[in-house]
């Protein structure tokens, strides 16, 4: 049960991510190219991933030297988790398709 929750969340953080980056800078860049670009959408998933690990580690070592609240800490940790857990998903499933591809009679 909780494998399936983590995945529903994890769907949900990448939708999050996909809505925000097609409203920021992807926007300019979809109205010219006539529509949303799938490498600058994968890469601002990742940076804002590596984003919200570093985050993630500085919050860990401000609780353990006593300076963050433990809910912080927390919290910021469970981001980490699950953008990380949708990079990885993606992933999986941009291999699948490769390997889809790879199994196609020329």
């Amino acid at each position: 049960m909780a494998a399936d929750l983590s995945a529903v969340q994890a769907y949900q953080a990448a939708i999050r991510t996909a809505q925000q980056s097609s409203l920021g800078s992807s926007q300019d860049s979809a109205a010219a190219s006539g529509g949303l670009d799938f490498g600058s959408l994968l890469g601002n998933a990742i940076a804002d991933t590596s984003q919200t690990l570093a985050h993630s580690e500085q919050m860990t070592a401000a609780g353990a030297a006593g300076e963050a609240e433990l809910i912080d800490v927390v919290t910021a940790v469970s981001a980490a988790e699950i953008s990380l857990e949708t990079v990885v998903a993606v992933r999986d499933e941009v291999v699948k398709a490769y390997q889809e591809i790879l199994r196609m009679p020329i």
